[in-house]
């Protein structure tokens, strides 16, 4: 989401290079200008044909006013204030890489600064957003390694609950045994008793004197 916002915001920027030198060139025509082609210096000529004789030269790139044409030439104003007569193919009606560098050196510099500005702020978003996962990473390996701490403790009270258990069972085994043992040796010494007692030699009783 973020990526798809820098390109839309680089290529408006770069869309208003191009409005701004579209501009330039709207007004360069409505101000009926010219511009001297960009390759050679251009020989300017005192009338309108071949036959007038050469009185000098306009730059190339130069800026010059259109005054008025005939047949293959047109009569401009240079920047001396000069009317002269040159080549209409020698004139174009977009301003020169000449005119037109500084603006869009500046439009260079204002976009990169901008991007730089972007490029900064994303840096920084990214960051933020790896710090944020970094910290949610170890929140949650903190976590599970709990987890894990917690379920070997409860392993542990289980297995000691089992062992309470077994012991219980046992407990209760022997004390049953032995209230088995008891019972069984007071049954059986009733029954030794009861055996043995009939058999006791009987003590006679004593006749009275008397009879």
């Amino acid at each position: 989401m973020q990526v798809n916002k820098i390109r839309f915001r680089y290529y408006a920027a770069a869309a208003g290079v191009l409005l701004s030198v579209a501009s330039i060139n709207a007004n360069a025509q409505s101000d009926n200008q010219a511009w001297v082609t960009d390759e050679l210096s251009t020989y300017v000529r005192s009338g309108p044909t071949d036959g007038y004789r050469i009185i000098g030269t306009l730059n190339a790139g130069e800026q010059v006013d259109v005054l008025e044409t005939s047949g293959n030439y047109t009569r401009v104003r240079n920047s001396d204030g000069n009317a002269v007569w040159v080549l209409s193919d020698e004139l174009q009606q977009t301003p020169s890489a000449v005119e037109q560098l500084p603006a869009l050196e500046a439009q260079v510099e204002e976009l990169t600064a901008e991007l730089d500005g972007i490029n900064e702020a994303w840096e920084q978003r990214v960051s933020s957003m790896t710090e944020t996962l970094e910290v949610r990473e170890r929140r949650i390996a903190e976590l599970e390694a709990s987890n894990q701490e917690l379920d070997s403790q409860a392993e542990q009270s289980r297995q000691q609950v089992r062992g309470l258990q077994a012991r219980l069972e046992t407990q209760e085994e022997d004390l049953l045994m032995r209230y088995f043992m008891y019972g069984g040796g007071v049954a059986g010494a009733g029954l030794l008793v009861g055996l043995i007692v009939p058999h006791l030699p009987r003590r006679r009783k004593k006749r009275d004197r008397w009879f």
